[in-house]
């Protein structure tokens, strides 16, 4: 009776370490997801952009929307006959937000840059990160992050509203990628809900790409770039973010993702020549800080 006391007083403290390790674990695959996921998705936007000048941004959507539904489909493999109702909602409406954000993001990039285009998106997990979060810690790095946005896009008097508004746009699409994408990954198994919705997304823009093409004949290198992007800033980062939402609560995504400026404004830099003043990689050194302190400090829920 004695030994089989001290068997159990031992076992449960070990129980609890490897649950604390399993834990630990998770977050730090969920972080090395949600960082391939930035790179891929800010280099494959920039590489896209080189063929805005052939097929405009609608043909750079066009193309890689397709590219995606097809890299997904074979991957997601869905059962579309399937899906329910309940799972049919969120899959449709993210094929909406997904289309949406991707156009609108393209066109900001097109009229503002690379790196104000993407800083603008980021308002969208910014937003979901603040309205989430109960730690000061993480609403104290939110609001940094928030002073740190406003010093690279306040307005003036040659600023293109459009181009800001296309952005904001995209913003408020991302934020709803994030909380749909979320709770797809909890109705439906692997990538069956993500494949579905880049399928339709792909689909509903099967008029638009084509009109965009037959009016503006690409070129070989223009369908590269446009390809390109489809796997680098759609297949890629959509996997990536369904598994990564899987280990990290959707505050701590929000707010890791606001390394995506940074990223966008070295792969506008390098790719597309888009120099940045001091003032704002200043500004931007604050979106890393913020950043850096929220992964640190982060706890397992």
């Amino acid at each position: 009776m004695k030994t089989g006391s001290s068997v159990g007083t031992g076992a449960e403290p070990l129980r609890d370490v490897r649950t604390r390790r399993g834990r630990g674990r998770g977050r730090v695959a969920g972080v090395a997801m949600m960082l391939a996921s930035a790179a891929s998705n800010q280099t494959g936007a920039a590489v896209g952009a080189l063929a805005f000048p052939v097929i405009g941004p609608a043909g750079v959507v066009a193309v890689r929307q397709w590219v995606a539904a097809g890299v997904l489909l074979a991957v997601g493999r869905p059962r579309l006959r399937s899906f329910t109702a309940a799972q049919w909602r969120p899959v449709l409406a993210l094929a909406a937000v997904f289309a949406t954000m991707n156009l609108s993001l393209y066109t900001a990039v097109g009229r503002v840059g690379l790196g104000l285009a993407v800083t603008l998106e980021f308002l969208g997990p910014l937003a979901v990160a603040l309205a989430s979060s109960r730690r000061r810690t993480d609403l104290a790095c939110a609001a940094a992050v928030a002073a740190a946005v406003v010093a690279l896009t306040r307005p003036r008097p040659t600023s293109d509203f459009l181009g800001i508004g296309l952005g904001l746009l995209a913003a408020c699409c991302w934020a709803g990628y994030i909380l749909l994408n979320r709770s797809i990954g909890r109705t439906l198994p692997g990538a069956e809900g993500s494949a579905a919705a880049a399928a339709l997304s792909g689909l509903a823009f099967v008029p638009i790409g084509a009109f965009v093409l037959v009016h503006h004949p690409p070129t070989v290198r223009a369908l590269a770039c446009a390809g390109a992007a489809g796997v680098l800033s759609s297949a890629v980062p959509f996997l990536a973010d369904l598994l990564a939402l899987r280990r990290v609560p959707a505050r701590f995504f929000g707010v890791f993702m606001s390394v995506n400026p940074v990223l966008a404004a070295v792969a506008g830099l390098v790719v597309l020549g888009q120099a940045l003043h001091w003032t704002q990689w200043l500004a931007i050194l604050v979106v890393v800080t913020a950043n850096c302190v929220s992964v640190v400090t982060a706890r397992a829920p």
